[in-house]
């Protein structure tokens, strides 16, 4: 029996009644009723994920009518100040002499005629009743009169041919003959024309200054200067040559508009469609105040990137107190992982932090990048610490066993003055965690990562003598400190 068509069916039924309820009674949809259950059984959901309609939901807000006045309690419009909103915000669209100047010179008279036809067969009361307006920091202009572009949201017009599909980076040879060939439109003997620097549109004071030292007020407006100065220099000897006038031969601006807009492919110096937008302002208005500072004062500057903020909400350690921990990178290996794109190569590795005293923890992170990987193993590891036995600070709890895949690490505890007997990534393991005397084993695969993790595995399983005299309903006396009456340290 298949569930799918009664369940479809059911659905269908339910939301016949809802376009119903809203809607003109449908006498198809009247006749057949709802049940209860089935109508309180369809609110749950089957999946883990959310619904469709909850990730459709926007992240902002909507404005409610009534919270602009534009309708009462009972759901009717207020006729003046939905007139008075209407002419404030939606009001028609009118262009200055100025813009249809400007309009004029892109589009023809007839275009133009039709987008005032456009603007006009918009009615404003419809705008207010059915738009919606955001009112958030991050609100884009959405109504204009799209007299200009804006890289961000619109798409720019292909004014240019397509670039070609041929092209390549040039050589040295190539870019030699390029080079001679762009010198070659200008007259041969002349003094290159000298121009203005970015210093000579600073105030006399800031002349002697670096330009790193200068006032942020002062750089911006020297900068913005300069390129307007650059700017109508290119345009003056644009309209020389033009007129039959070449000039003083091959100027400053000339080299400067060979570097920036010469193509670096072999396309003939082909121009490209692309455009950049404008880069963000220093200060977002309406946006500060709204989020804290990723970086605490607390730290007193020893975390200026915010790396170590996360952990510290998670572990309750201050910065300083992770920095005075012990870190050891144990394994680093490169993966690869083949897809239908090629193998791809990652780092794993892992760490491994101890505070000397009783803390240890073990961090395992895996990135494309080496620097990345090694960053979060460490992260890891200080996010991971825990407390592990130690017998008189110095050693472990009898003999324990850990045993990860193929590799079987045995540890045994050692009397005072031992050391640590072991290979080095449990001697790492081992002075990270306070542990002074210890012998280990590894008589099977020695696999460095499943070495790291039975080591692990080893020292978090040890049996607590506490407990095990609890479980058997004995009490147990450490001899050795009985019979040097705790001078066992």
């Amino acid at each position: 029996m298949s569930v799918a068509r009664p369940a479809a069916r059911r659905l269908f039924v339910s939301g016949c009644a809802a376009a119903a309820a809203a809607a003109s009674p449908s006498p198809i949809c009247r006749q057949i009723p709802i049940r209860p259950a089935f109508a309180a059984a369809t609110k749950t959901s089957f999946h883990t994920s959310s619904s469709l309609e909850a990730r459709k939901r926007s992240r902002f807000s909507s404005v409610h009518a009534r919270d602009l006045g534009l309708i009462n309690d009972q759901g009717e419009f207020n006729e003046q100040e939905l007139q008075k909103f209407t002419e404030q915000k939606m009001g028609p669209v009118k262009f200055s002499p100025e813009e249809m100047e400007e309009l004029s010179k892109i589009y023809t008279p007839e275009q133009i005629a039709a987008i005032e036809a456009g603007d006009a067969a918009i009615n404003p009361r419809d705008l207010t009743i059915q738009g919606r307006l955001r009112d958030d920091p991050y609100v884009l202009p959405y109504l204009d009169d799209f007299a200009e572009h804006q890289p961000i949201i619109d798409k720019r017009p292909q004014r240019n041919p397509p670039p070609d599909p041929h092209a390549k980076f040039m050589d040295l040879d190539e870019f030699t003959e390029d080079l001679i060939k762009w010198a070659d439109k200008f007259r041969v003997g002349e003094v290159t024309g000298t121009m203005k620097r970015l210093v000579d549109f600073v105030p006399e004071e800031y002349q002697s200054v670096a330009e790193g030292q200068w006032p942020g007020e002062v750089r911006d407006e020297a900068h913005k200067q300069f390129k307007a100065y650059l700017q109508q220099t290119v345009e003056r000897q644009a309209k020389d040559k033009l007129d039959g006038q070449e000039g003083a031969g091959i100027t400053d601006a000339d080299v400067l508009q060979y570097i920036l807009e010469r193509s670096i492919m072999t396309d003939d110096g082909l121009k490209s469609n692309s455009s950049l937008a404008p880069a963000l302002p220093r200060k977002v208005p309406g946006v500060a105040g709204l989020y804290a500072r990723s970086v605490d004062p607390a730290d007193e500057g020893l975390d200026p990137l915010g790396i170590y903020q996360d952990v510290k909400k998670r572990t309750g350690l201050t910065v300083q107190q992770m920095l005075d921990l012990r870190t050891k990178r144990l394994v680093h290996r490169f993966v690869s992982n083949q897809t239908r794109l090629g193998k791809i190569q990652s780092s794993s590795v892992i760490y491994v932090a101890g505070n000397g005293n009783g803390m240890l923890g073990i961090g395992m992170a895996k990135s494309t990048e080496p620097v990345i990987a090694t960053n979060k193993a460490r992260l890891m590891a200080i996010r991971n610490l825990q407390p592990i036995r130690r017998y008189e600070n110095r050693t472990i709890y009898g003999n324990v066993k850990g045993k990860v895949s193929g590799t079987v690490v045995e540890l045994s505890a050692r009397p005072p003055g031992f050391g640590l007997r072991v290979q080095h990534r449990i001697f790492e393991i081992c002075r990270a965690g306070g542990i002074h005397d210890l012998s280990a084993r590894v008589p099977r695969s020695r696999n460095p990562m499943n070495t790291v993790k039975a080591t692990w595995e080893a020292l978090c399983n040890q049996k607590d003598p506490e407990e095990i005299a609890v479980g058997r309903g004995k009490k147990l006396v450490d001899v050795r400190k009985v019979y040097y009456g705790g001078s066992v340290y």
